[in-house]
């Protein structure tokens, strides 16, 4: 049976807290950006996210609400690859705008669900007030004129380990995530960091990466060695040697 839990109980709180916020007022957040510091509980404690960053790669991700059927399967497909993401220095958060009891019980089911290959482990950090949502700009533009049923929605943050925000992307409700995508880019992120390159289109871990068109085809050859050029714009060579 579908369990599904009001997200905040005290509405009239809620409402009063928000009463004064102004969307043109929220941190507008890009890549590049800073990731907006905040502390808020979480199943695995209280968090300080800068602190828990640490000099990791970081994956934020969100939720509306627990007991709900597609974050049920999101998180735990995070859980199935949490040791991939892992064996890339790259650590997991969740996000859900529900109390650390009601994630507590949801982490049961999904660990029911998953079996014993994708047992949560990561932290899931309980938004009840909805202020990580906001600073976040996890609020969908219904949440905005109803303030006080505002639900967190499913954002994904890549954040390297200065703090960047180094990709984000927005799911609507109705279509889960492809957590194997999210574990491919940073990845990528990674490669490209390290080697001073790009990655083509569906790039995989291994493929030949883009010469940036900066770098000139003599000096990309004295760096890398074999560069194949296809147009003067778009040479290739190894990510690996």
């Amino acid at each position: 049976m579908l369990r599904i839990k009001p997200s905040f109980q005290n509405v009239s709180k809620f409402t009063r807290f928000y009463s004064k916020f102004a969307a043109e007022k929220q941190p507008v957040l890009r890549i590049g950006s800073l990731a907006p510091n905040f502390q808020a509980p979480s199943t695995h404690g209280p968090i300080d996210f800068h602190k828990f960053i640490d000099n990791k790669w970081t994956v934020l991700f969100s939720h509306p609400a627990d007991f709900t059927p597609v974050c049920t399967t999101e998180l735990g497909g995070f859980a199935k690859l949490q040791k991939d993401f892992a064996a890339i220095d790259t650590q997991l958060i969740g996000l859900s705008a529900d109390s650390i009891e009601e994630h507590k019980k949801w982490i049961k089911d999904i660990d029911e669900i998953g079996g014993s290959q994708s047992q949560v482990e990561y932290p899931i950090i309980a938004d009840e007030s909805r202020e990580v949502a906001f600073l976040y700009n996890m609020v969908d533009e219904k949440g905005f004129k109803d303030l006080a049923t505002a639900l967190t929605i499913r954002n994904v943050f890549v954040i390297d380990p200065s703090k960047k925000i180094r990709l984000y992307v927005v799911y609507p409700a109705s279509v889960g995530r492809n957590i194997s995508e999210i574990l491919r880019v940073v990845k990528a992120l990674q490669t490209t960091d390290k080697l001073g390159v790009a990655t083509p289109a569906n790039w995989q871990g291994g493929d030949d990466v883009i010469i940036p068109p900066s770098v000139s085809t003599e000096d990309a050859q004295a760096k890398f060695g074999d560069v194949r050029v296809v147009k003067p714009y778009l040479r290739y060579t190894k990510s690996t040697k």
